[in-house]
């Protein structure tokens, strides 16, 4: 007698295994991680000495306004990752005393990295017993975006945080005298305020875009 043919039997271990993936591209995310710690790493070595910035005998009231723009400008050159690294700490502590945006805001980051740039595009979002098109799920996450931005104190706390940041990097420069500053005329053109923060960006894009390209 014939034996009977081999049915295929799923494994409940395998099943399991393939449930509990990550609904995100991992390989991409710590790829972009690693790419952003290393541009961040590379941008704050070229940070100047914090007695440098302070350096009490350096501060002068400029004559003019044009000598005023002069030195910012200058100033901007020289000491533009600690400028940046001081505008991050204005940001910082702007939302460290509003516990609330702070989370609403780290919410929101999290959703636009897993539920959009670095989800794998053979992971629908499924709530409900409802499933999610990409177009549906960016089009919430930028109707939340606005939301969030514009129609909570969110918006208000970063952009008074980012103009006080900005008004004491704009005093300093205009009355730290950058006579004593070794300035390379030779520096290339596209370097600026955030000009370290190139890199990082590059970067996120280069990781991201695969994951976005691949839902356009």
């Amino acid at each position: 007698m014939a034996a009977a043919p081999t049915l295929p039997i799923s494994s409940p271990q395998s099943t399991a295994s393939a449930a509990a993936q990550p609904p995100i591209a991992t390989p991409a995310f710590r790829g972009f991680v690693s790419r952003l710690s290393q541009s961040i790493r590379h941008g704050f070595s070229q940070r100047r000495p914090w007695l440098e910035l302070v350096d009490r005998s350096s501060f002068a009231r400029p004559d003019s306004v044009s000598e005023a723009a002069s030195r910012i400008r200058k100033n901007f050159s020289y000491f533009r990752v600690n400028y940046v690294t001081l505008l991050a700490a204005v940001l910082a502590l702007s939302l460290l005393s509003n516990p609330f945006s702070l989370l609403v805001l780290l919410s929101l980051l999290g959703a636009w990295l897993f539920l959009y740039v670095f989800r794998a595009s053979d992971q629908p979002i499924v709530v409900f017993g409802r499933t999610f098109s990409d177009r549906e799920i960016l089009g919430l996450l930028v109707v939340s975006t606005i939301v969030v931005v514009f129609l909570t104190s969110v918006g208000s706390i970063l952009i008074s945080a980012l103009l006080v940041g900005l008004a004491i990097v704009a005093v300093h420069g205009a009355f730290r005298a950058p006579e004593d500053l070794f300035l390379d005329d030779q520096e290339p053109a596209n370097v600026g305020f955030l000009s370290f923060l190139g890199g990082a960006a590059s970067s996120a894009a280069a990781a991201a875009a695969p994951a976005v390209a691949s839902r356009v």
